[in-house]
């Protein structure tokens, strides 16, 4: 019972900005198929949104335009579609069947184009009302990295990357990823002043499936990344666990201004502060008062990155004592300073030996416990299961906000190559994105159907205006390409039958054409099957 209420709960509340969505892109992709089709002389029957039984109609004209009762798609019904009909020879020339083969694909062709329109045009509209964009902004720079080392630092603002003026972070990953092998020149602003760094990023294996490129360029710890203000209590009998701060707490303001990262408090954190913290996710703020101290390690506090939020139950961890709230020390006497190092550790275990030495601290006691990690199944950023040893703990890492800003075009030049920039890329990404899922480096998991297209619409409207476009555009270049596939009733297989028609010089015959049309709907049908199951698991593990 409570998952049909889920289910029914999800449903109604995507409702709104689902039909405002879906509706503008379904009249969208109709709308291209009617004009050419209404350009080369064809009578139009029917113009619907939506399918099944006709809630609003009015007939104008030879069309009736009507909304219809299920809402997830539409439909242009032109005079003489059906090829099995006779139509009269002073009529053939209002007929869609009857006429010329590079008009039908035109007509055929409309639809998918008129979304890929659409959508340069709403990435041109944001363009210009700007959205919200990580800025080129470093993060948290480790000392042991390639990054540090070339002499980029935390909070270092990326102004320019070999000549070129620069913004968003996509900007300088791109650089980045381009010049694997070549110096790269950084115009950096270091506490308001300009610096200058030079390196060479060194060729990596690309992780990103949605690329054509097998190895891009790399500078290790050049991130936007940084640690949130989580806290660990370093001593049970310090001045922070006295005044009854405890490990996990994430410091939220000091002296009421709001505060992000880990780097934000040891900066701003001074005695006498007023510091207030969230404890347990309830967003409930519980207020401090901070005595005098000379330091953080004086206080007992310090990030809570290495601490443990969670063991899982029959865990090698959990078998071996570790508990929530340990903090990692060192694993095979190697002394650890970040998690990334802990991960990588675990996961280049070697089977053949016995279990990873692995010293903990526990209420300002040092512990050391063999550990043996196990393979654990887990899904990876594109939903493919991927095999890894694990130890069986949570970090209590908090990640802070990225630093972002209003990223704005300005003048009609900048403002349509942006949008012709995002359409193109889009573009190639959704194409992509159908290789990968065929060639299954993508878990076919990840499509989803209407309640997955209505909770991006209801969160994204709740954000703001850029977001929702952003989402509409997506989705009107998903349109474009779905619509592309050679397959019997969408209209790349409409496209297929009539460039066969083209280079045999006569139309195939109407039973084979019955038959291709019957397995496309059926092919059709069982994907929207497959998405609707996907979002009804997504609703029920949620």
């Amino acid at each position: 019972m409570e998952f049909i209420k889920g289910l029914l709960h999800q449903g109604f509340s995507f409702a709104g900005p689902l039909v405002i969505l879906l509706g503008i892109l379904i009249f969208v992709h109709e709308l291209g198929h009617f004009l050419v089709a209404k350009f080369f002389g064809v009578r139009v029957e029917t113009f619907s949104l939506g399918f099944g039984r006709k809630i609003l109609k009015k007939k104008v004209g030879d069309t009736v335009y009507c909304i219809s009762m299920i809402p997830f798609g539409g439909y242009v019904k032109m005079y003489g579609d059906d090829p099995s009909t006779p139509i009269p020879v002073e009529e053939q020339k209002y007929s869609f069947t009857h006429q010329k083969v590079i008009p039908r694909i035109a007509i055929v062709l409309a639809g998918p184009f008129m979304n890929a329109f659409f959508a340069f045009i709403i990435f041109s509209v944001i363009a210009s009302i700007g959205e919200r964009d990580i800025q080129a902004k470093l993060g948290d720079v480790a000392p042991s990295s390639a990054a540090y080392t070339a002499g980029f630092r935390s909070g270092d603002v990326i102004s320019r990357v070999n000549g070129q003026n620069v913004e968003r972070w996509e900007q300088v990953k791109k650089a980045i990823e381009e010049n694997s092998g070549k110096v790269v020149d950084f115009d950096i602003l270091r506490n308001s002043q300009p610096s200058h760094v030079a390196t060479t990023p060194v060729s990596s294996v690309n992780k990103n499936v949605f690329s054509t490129k097998d190895t891009v360029g790399d500078i290790d710890g050049f991130t936007y990344l940084m640690k949130g203000p989580g806290i660990g209590i370093t001593d049970p009998s310090g001045t922070a666990a006295q005044l009854g701060l405890k490990t996990g707490d994430v410091v939220r303001k000091i002296n009421g201004v709001e505060i992000d990262s880990w780097n934000e408090l040891v900066e701003k954190l001074k005695s006498d502060a007023k510091i207030e913290v969230e404890r347990g996710g309830d967003g409930k703020l519980l207020t401090f008062q901070m005595p005098t101290f000379n330091d953080l390690e004086s206080l007992g506090l310090e990030s809570s990155e290495l601490y443990l939020s969670s063991v899982m139950p029959k865990s090698g961890a959990d078998g071996a004592g570790i508990q929530p709230g340990d903090k990692l020390e060192s694993i095979n006497g190697k002394k650890i300073q970040r998690w990334d190092e802990v991960v990588k550790s675990v996961q280049s275990f070697d089977p053949k030996e016995e279990a990873l030495r692995v010293t903990y601290v526990r209420g300002g006691k040092s512990n050391t416990v063999a550990v043996k990690p196990q393979i654990v199944s887990q899904p990876d950023a594109t939903g493919i299961e991927q095999k890894n040893y694990a130890l069986g703990v949570v970090t209590g890492l908090v990640l802070a906000t990225p630093h972002t800003f209003l990223a704005k075009e300005h003048g009609a030049g900048k403002i349509l190559t942006k949008g012709f920039d995002d359409t193109v890329r889009w573009t190639k990404l959704t194409a992509l994105s159908f290789l990968r899922l065929v060639q299954r480096r993508v878990s076919a998991k990840n499509i989803g159907g209407p309640l997955m297209i209505g909770k991006l619409a209801s969160e994204t409207w709740k954000i703001g205006i850029s977001p929702f476009l952003r989402i509409m555009g997506i989705i009107s270049i998903n349109l474009f390409v779905l619509n592309l596939l050679p397959i019997p009733v969408l209209d790349g297989g409409h496209l297929l039958f009539f460039v066969v028609e083209l280079v045999k010089g006569s139309p195939l015959s109407f039973r084979k054409l019955e038959i291709m049309q019957q397995v496309g709907m059926a092919l059709l049908f069982a994907l929207m099957a497959f998405s609707f199951f996907n979002d009804i698991v997504r609703i029920f593990s949620s």
